[in-house]
């Protein structure tokens, strides 16, 4: 396992460059919700409700020459890409449930273009954003593939780049993103607005190594005739230019004189355009031949509070542990991660400017104008564990999108090889769910969630079978388990050393 993750998609091992897999399968369970960890995190496309089954074909492409340049320190040099190069991806996925007519989900489609070590893209693509584990753990705060991809075009910084002068001593990474949200549900078109930038302190060879960043998402723009006036004007939200210019510096317009109130209603004077969110990261990683170890802490940021410091209290709290040493005897535990989730603080129960400015009710993932919540076709974008209402029990309250956003979670888990063969995961939850600070739960409610996972490959074939069998407990979600099977096989495209070249061009054996 690389590094910690500022934002990271799907990558190709350098030398198989065009990987194409099919899988089929099916989710077993009585008619009730699946179980958390079952589908949270999977980009949305696994189903509500059980039983399933599902059909899922993908193919991911990463063109452009590879070759070897000599190198005095390696004697069969070293392996680069060519400047210049395309790549796509596309995943189409078909969940049918008996009864209901089958779904197409497509949680990949896009195209991409690189120079150097600059990259454009636009289509949909698995993304996450922020410092924190992304296979294991809870996944970053506001950025998790906890909802299907959302269309967007960015130019980005995919990998950590030597910043000029430093020496190879820091290092940036960092994305620059459009995109549209679906023209449906609460307001239609919305759009995103999405940045973010990650450093790191420290050479790649050094056994210490220190990461911080910030990313920026804003949900801005669209129409609605469902909002009262005092949210919006003439059925429209800000949407101009010099919002755009606004809502990327997030500039507030309470300090302006002559406001436009024709254009800009009450609520938009008193706020920022749009709706604000993310998280301010910091890690640090420690590497020796043996293991790696990480810690790292997501501050969250959404209302203001975090300037004051009133919700320091509140983010994501991790510590890594990863085995570098090659899997040997019976089990070999190859990863191991804790964290902790705190969002119940929100700056403190009260919002006002004066006489003290006290910057609380944050109510994560919930805003005034945007009521859909901070969600995608009806999943939450962020963190799994501000659930939407609807996934919850139906004597709790109903009022904004979540009914619980202040939670506090405590999660475990575990990756290890069975006889060197045989992959093995565990997941395990333990949350305190509170509600909102305006629609508080009665007491607090406790949740458990759970999931072990086994990976079985089939000889050297490219075929392999996956399991999981997932559990859920507590007064938060109905009470659930529920088992999936399925079978995957993976071709990829090989390729070999042509050494009559001048730079040994890599060439293709076919699949």
């Amino acid at each position: 396992m690389g590094p910690l993750t500022a934002y990271s998609q799907q990558t190709l091992p350098s030398l198989r460059p065009t990987h194409l897999f099919g899988e089929v399968g099916g989710f077993f369970a009585p008619a009730k919700p699946t179980p958390f960890w079952l589908q949270a995190n999977q980009y949305g496309i696994v189903p509500d409700i059980l039983p399933q089954s599902t059909f899922r074909l993908g193919l991911r492409h990463d063109e452009g020459h590879l070759y070897k340049e000599p190198d005095g320190r390696q004697p069969n040099g070293v392996v680069r890409r060519s400047f210049f190069r395309l790549g796509y991806g596309l995943e189409a996925v078909v969940n049918s449930h008996a009864g209901k007519s089958p779904q197409l989900i497509l949680p990949e489609a896009y195209v991409k273009a690189r120079a150097g070590v600059w990259e454009i893209w636009a289509g949909r693509r698995r993304e996450v954003i922020g410092l924190a584990d992304s296979t294991i753990g809870i996944g970053p705060y506001s950025w998790s593939g906890n909802a299907l991809p959302i269309p967007k075009i960015q130019i980005a910084l995919p990998e950590y780049t030597a910043i000029p002068f430093t020496g190879g001593l820091l290092a940036a990474r960092g994305l620059y993103a459009h995109g549209w949200f679906a023209n449906q549900g609460y307001v239609r078109g919305s759009r995103l607005h999405q940045k973010a930038l990650y450093i790191r302190f420290g050479k790649p060879v050094w056994p210490v190594k220190f990461y911080g960043g910030i990313n920026h998402q804003v949900q801005w723009g669209g129409q609605t005739e469902n909002l009262p006036g005092g949210y919006i004007r003439n059925g429209q939200l800000p949407s101009g230019f010099g919002d755009y210019i606004d809502i990327v510096t997030a500039k507030s317009l309470g300090a302006r004189p002559n406001v436009d109130t024709l254009k800009y209603s009450p609520f938009d004077r008193e706020n920022r355009i749009g709706n604000h969110l993310g998280t301010v990261d910091v890690g640090v990683e420690f590497t020796n031949t043996n293991f790696s170890l990480s810690v790292y802490r997501q501050s969250i940021y959404e209302d203001g509070s975090l300037v004051y410091l009133t919700n320091i209290t509140d983010g994501l709290h991790g510590l890594r542990f990863v085995n570098n040493r090659p899997a040997q005897g019976l089990f070999t535990v190859q990863r191991a991660l804790l964290e902790f989730l705190n969002t119940t603080s929100q700056g403190g129960a009260v919002f006002q400017d004066s006489p003290a400015k006290l910057r609380g009710k944050d109510n994560y993932f919930n805003h005034g104008q945007y009521r859909d919540g901070w969600a995608y076709q009806g999943r939450t974008i962020g963190t799994p564990f501000i659930t939407p209402a609807s996934a919850t029990l139906a004597g709790l309250p109903r009022h904004w999108f979540s009914n619980n956003t202040r939670v506090m979670a405590f999660h475990g888990a575990l990756v290890g090889s069975i006889a060197s063969r045989y992959t093995l995961t565990f997941k395990c939850s333990v949350s305190e769910n509170l509600g909102t600070y305006d629609t508080p739960f009665s007491e607090p409610i406790w949740q458990l969630s759970s999931m072990m996972s086994l990976q079985v490959p089939l000889a050297q074939s490219g075929w392999q079978i996956n399991t999981a069998f997932g559990l859920d407990r507590g007064a938060l979600y109905a009470n659930s388990t529920g088992l999936y099977i399925g079978v995957r096989k993976s071709w990829e495209k090989k390729v070999s050393v042509d050494k009559k070249s001048p730079n040994y061009f890599l060439r293709g054996r076919g699949f």
